[in-house]
């Protein structure tokens, strides 16, 4: 599993005392208000969190040491990250990002359907694309299809619906 996963991405400046809007890649902007320390680029140099607060979907933060408009701009387009030591997750939750590459099967015949490929991040929920062979399928992630995700065994079961 990797140490590092990425929350969020800064896109602007926010006012004149260096505050930086944040996209945040996450079930709710809220999550990423957590954190004191924030990991930047694939380099994962941490960097302090002051304050951060929700505002319209997006996150200002206030890093230490940023004071101003021209330091908060050389922030602009840096991907942040977190540490997975630092989260901490509600029971039964996990992270998207481990979920690529667990072995789809199914719930009823145990059989190998293929492997999580991509997830598709859509309004209503999310989708597993999963890939096996020559097809692919597109499984919603909600209860009715997925019978039971299993990080730690490596694999996730689903009732296919009719036709797959």
């Amino acid at each position: 599993m990797q140490q590092y996963l990425e929350v969020g991405k800064v896109t602007n400046t926010h006012g004149i005392m260096g505050e930086v809007r944040v996209q945040p890649w996450a079930d709710s902007p809220e999550f990423l208000c957590q954190f004191k320390t924030l990991y930047v680029d694939q380099t994962h140099w941490p960097i302090q969190v002051e304050r951060a607060r929700v505002h319209k979907n997006m996150v200002i933060v206030k890093f230490q040491g940023i004071t101003d408009v021209p330091g908060a701009i050389a922030m602009r387009n840096a991907v942040l990250y977190i540490d997975r030591a630092d989260a901490k997750l509600p029971e039964g939750s996990f992270f998207l990002a481990d979920l690529y590459g667990l072995e789809v099967r199914d719930a009823q015949t145990g059989q190998a359907l293929g492997h999580i490929a991509e997830i598709l991040t859509l309004p209503a929920n999310n989708v597993y694309v999963v890939r096996g062979g020559e097809r692919e399928m597109m499984i919603p992630a909600v209860p009715q299809f997925v019978a039971e995700t299993n990080v730690e065994a490596g694999y996730l079961r689903i009732n296919p619906m009719e036709g797959l």
